[in-house]
């Protein structure tokens, strides 16, 4: 991605931007803690730091960072290193998915923490996003580091695995977490006993699939989102009721029933972009209720 960077009093400016809407990239259910502002910036929270993001025309302004930081984090954060034009090209494999491309033309897919991504799709498992941010805002204030305060409001770290290490099951339950309390602390057992879950991100995608279905509470769609979000494993399609509502209306017209079916069928359409392909369409049919009765 061609870019000009350039260094302010409060952050950054990345000039000549292309293939990037702060919306898209924060409101398409890849992340849960980006809140939006009442100027349209977002605020978010991402490897211990807090920094805000607006678009301005063809400028993304980065504020709360310096170059440096910017170098060392955000770069790799928001995936600027890939042509998402070309990326675009290749997942425009017919009408629909042109359409669903120029919906969400600005997504990119974030580099996330994998044990980040872990719980938090540990708890959205039958969960809406909205609960999902409440909790892990709780969960983080609770448990995590304080970082700082950001234009009056304070802002924690998500907690690590050794923050939620030896809690009872009513210490974290309190913050919402409901049934899926016991598979979040058995998770950051697990995590401790293995040293960590980011050598995951050197295992073929496969292998780490299956790794990761080890962990209690985490099944295929779980496992393919962190996969995704927080391994950078494109070659996964995770399957929730919008994408399977977008697929039976536009692909596999109800033939499948079986989500595992339909994570074949959308990793033969788009091969080893099929997690791009699964945003782009994840985001259209969610916000044009595609297939919702």
């Amino acid at each position: 991605m061609n870019y000009k960077l350039s260094e302010t009093e409060n952050g950054v400016i990345l000039g000549g931007v292309s293939d990037f809407e702060p919306v898209h990239i924060f409101e398409c259910g890849q992340c849960f803690r980006w809140n939006r502002e009442d100027d349209g910036s977002y605020t978010g929270v991402a490897y211990g730091r807090v920094i805000n993001v607006a678009k301005e025309g063809d400028r993304v302004v980065l504020s709360n960072t310096d170059r440096a930081e910017f170098e060392a984090v955000w770069k790799g954060y928001f995936d600027l290193e890939r042509d998402y034009s070309e990326i675009k090209r290749r997942v425009s494999v017919d009408e629909v998915m042109e359409k669903s491309v120029e919906f969400g033309n600005g997504i990119r897919i974030l580099a996330q923490e994998p044990w980040e991504m872990l719980v938090s799709f540990i708890i959205s498992a039958r969960n809406s996003i909205p609960n999902i941010k409440k909790t892990i805002e709780k969960l983080s204030k609770a448990f995590g580091e304080k970082i700082g305060e950001y234009n009056g409001k304070e802002y924690y770290a998500f907690p690590r695995p050794e923050d939620l290490s030896g809690l009872s099951e009513g210490d974290i339950r309190q913050y919402g977490t409901s049934f899926r309390t016991k598979y979040i602390m058995d998770s950051a057992e697990r995590v401790l006993q293995l040293g960590g879950i980011d050598a995951l991100k050197d295992e073929p995608t496969d292998t780490a699939r299956e790794q990761l279905m080890e962990f209690a509470g985490v099944g295929p769609k779980v496992s393919d989102c962190i996969l995704l979000f927080g391994l950078s494993k494109y070659d996964v399609f995770p399957v929730d009721v919008w994408v399977q509502r977008v697929m039976d209306e536009y692909y596999t017209k109800g033939a499948y029933k079986n989500l595992n079916k339909v994570r074949e069928y959308g990793l033969e359409m788009f091969g080893e972009y099929a997690g791009f392909g699964q945003q782009y369409l994840f985001y259209y049919a969610r916000e044009n209720g595609v297939g919702k009765k």
